[in-house]
């Protein structure tokens, strides 16, 4: 379900955002229409994507994620409606590859979280995943890749 961990370090990426606070059984109801959103707000300012699309969690209770998605960028993003610049952190991170469904990505993400735990690495607060290919790509879920980071202390 994920390939094999590894640990790089990442650089800062401007990007252009949405934050949302919402109960956990809706992503699925409002993650679509904030990335449309956000990817909007960039192309009526003639920007140019710098990355896949993403997701950046600042904290995950049982009932509630605190998240932004956004979309990485190559220029100055200026404010629009909910949007507003951002940026994907520099960090050290441990880095997998979930293949298949969104569906999944839970289970894919106990899958590393485990590996994590069972290497006995202590990681920092918080997590990001980029969507590396989907629906946009191609049809068959199987195809889809996600890119799950967690940081590791600084």
């Amino acid at each position: 379900m994920i390939s094999p961990p590894v640990t790089i370090t990442t650089t800062a990426q401007p990007a252009a955002v949405i934050r949302l606070t919402i109960p956990r059984d809706q992503i699925q109801h409002v993650m679509g229409p904030a990335i449309q959103e956000v990817m909007q707000a960039v192309a009526i300012q003639n920007l140019t994507p710098a990355g896949p699309v993403f997701s950046r969690h600042f904290d995950m209770q049982p009932d509630t994620f605190d998240f932004e998605v956004g979309v990485p960028i190559q220029g100055e993003f200026t404010p629009v409606g909910r949007a507003y610049p951002s940026e994907l952190p520099a960090a050290t991170v441990l880095q997998t590859v979930y293949s298949g469904p969104y569906e999944g990505l839970g289970e894919g993400w106990e899958e590393f979280m485990g590996w994590i735990g069972d290497q006995g690495h202590i990681t920092a607060n918080g997590l990001w995943e980029r969507y590396v290919t989907g629906p946009e790509t191609s049809p068959d879920p199987a195809d889809w890749r996600t890119e799950l980071n967690k940081p590791l202390p600084a």
